[in-house]
């Protein structure tokens, strides 16, 4: 098991200690102290590259698109040596990220993976609840990368430094923060570098916020990191450096003031915030660097391109949210016309950085029907919501006689609905029965819903008391209106 930096190599010897007390596991790296062999041997490549291992059937690498495309690098050499002693060798990479700055995706030739297995999406591990959910708020202060040139497919550091760690800038970031974080415990910055984070973190200690600097030059990072996570520090800065590595649930708000022009870096300082908390059942996304309008959600983060393909204009469809080339004339998925003399540049709704934003629609009743899908043959449930005359009907499938990640899905949105609405459905014996039941509950009060291809999806409901209004008629006081 092969990663590069020693925090990825203990935890995951650790993970495995868990599930698996008697694993025959050694550990291999210079960082860490241990220069121990076995049958399963967790390594830092820096540390065990030159030596002779023997004979190896499985090669696993975390954060495989550090792995180069190319026939080069000490991935490489190692894993060609290897193959010398066992040509039916196999080699697995791992990566929430699996695409490389100005090349493409790592099955790209001549790179060395053949296929990306995805089995599941960042929808569906959060729906499972093995991820929390992100949230996003419009800031209103913005950093700009304007005039900062890059180099490798990346902001030069040194400019980038320049263009945004200015003591404005800082100032009017960090109370922007302290406005927005609400009763929020644990707090991670990525800055544009080490003067920056350190600017950054003595700002935040002028306002009363215990904070601290973490740099690749920190001396007392260990003790820093286990204060952070016991509450003693409330807010950590640092340039990058707590991306990959860095596993702290509990993490609820992330700052993002480093403007970048990789959607691996981005989705690595997002991540951050994606795992199920103790406190809380989300992190909250502040991004002044304009990072989710550049890259996109999370969920739909596009592939980098290849050198010389340049970077394609783009637009954002105002009715679906679809991100589309600037030259087209009509929206592909929802066939929303442009105005013929749009200039001004679009945004991302509210910065939705889930990708799950829509519109909202109150809602007056409900329709609980049954029907069969003309593909599977299989029976579900369609429940339409109807507000005002004005207002198109919404209406989602519950799959629940499906199979698999379907069926879970469908059953774990009807316990909810019933949940909210007072609805049974604990014992019925028929989806007829069951649709009986619940179109007698209370429906939601609005839904949140956005279009999906050619139909709509519902996203969120929401239940709440209604407004009632009384007037008194003047006329005639035995009368009152509603």
């Amino acid at each position: 098991m092969l990663t590069h930096i020693k925090e990825l190599i203990r935890q995951n010897a650790e993970k495995l200690r868990l599930h698996w007390p008697e694993a025959p596991l050694g550990i291999y790296s210079a960082g860490l102290g241990q220069r121990d062999t076995a049958q399963i041997t967790f390594a830092g490549i820096q540390s065990i590259h030159r030596q002779e291992v023997g004979h190896i059937d499985l090669v696993l690498i975390d954060e495989a698109h550090l792995v180069s495309h190319r026939n080069e690098g000490i991935y490489r050499a190692f894993i060609n040596r290897l193959s010398t002693t066992n040509p039916r060798l196999k080699v697995i990479g791992l990566s929430a990220t699996p695409f490389r700055l100005g090349h493409g995706l790592i099955t790209d030739k001549p790179a060395i993976f053949d296929d990306i297995l995805e089995p599941v999406s960042i929808e569906e591990l959060t729906a499972w609840g093995y991820l929390a959910p992100l949230r996003s708020k419009v800031t209103h202060k913005k950093l700009s990368a304007d005039g900062v040139h890059k180099r490798g497919g990346e902001y030069i550091e040194k400019e980038l430094q320049q263009a945004v760690n200015t003591n404005d800038n800082n100032i009017q970031v960090v109370d922007e923060v302290l406005r927005l974080a609400g009763d929020r415990r644990h707090w991670l910055f990525f800055c544009a570098g080490v003067d920056h984070t350190e600017r950054v973190a003595e700002i935040l200690r002028a306002r009363g916020v215990k904070a601290e600097a973490v740099t690749g030059k920190t001396k007392d990072r260990d003790r820093i990191l286990e204060d952070f996570k016991a509450g003693r520090i409330t807010a950590l800065t640092n340039p990058n450096v707590l991306t990959t590595g860095f596993d702290y649930p509990d993490i609820d708000l992330i700052v993002m003031m480093r403007p970048t022009m990789s959607p691996g870096l981005y989705i690595q300082m997002a991540g951050r915030g994606l795992r199920p908390k103790s406190h809380t059942d989300h992190c909250l996304v502040l991004d002044f660097a304009g990072i989710v309008e550049q890259h996109g959600p999370i969920t739909a983060v596009q592939t980098p391109r290849k050198p010389g393909e340049g970077v394609a204009p783009s637009k954002i469809c105002p009715e679906c949210d679809e991100i589309i080339h600037a030259s087209l004339k009509a929206c592909p998925v929802c066939s929303y016309v442009f105005p013929v003399k749009e200039k001004d540049p679009m945004h991302l709704h509210n910065d939705d950085i889930m990708g799950d934003g829509g519109k909202t629609m109150a809602v007056n009743s409900w329709a609980w029907e049954v029907k069969t899908s003309r593909k599977s043959g299989i029976d579900m449930v369609r429940v339409t919501y109807f507000g005002a005359l004005s207002d198109r009907p919404i209406s989602e499938y519950l799959c629940l006689l499906h199979s698999g990640y379907a069926g879970y899905k469908a059953m774990e949105a009807l316990k909810m609905i019933a949940s909210k609405s007072g609805g049974d459905y604990m014992d019925c014996e028929s989806l007829e029965e069951l649709a009986k039941r619940m179109v007698q509950s209370d429906p939601p009060t609005e839904i949140v819903y956005k279009r999906d291809g050619k139909f709509y999806r519902v996203i969120d409901k929401i239940w709440g008391e209604k407004e009632v209004v009384a007037f008194v008629d003047e006329k005639d006081s035995d009368f009152i209106w509603f």
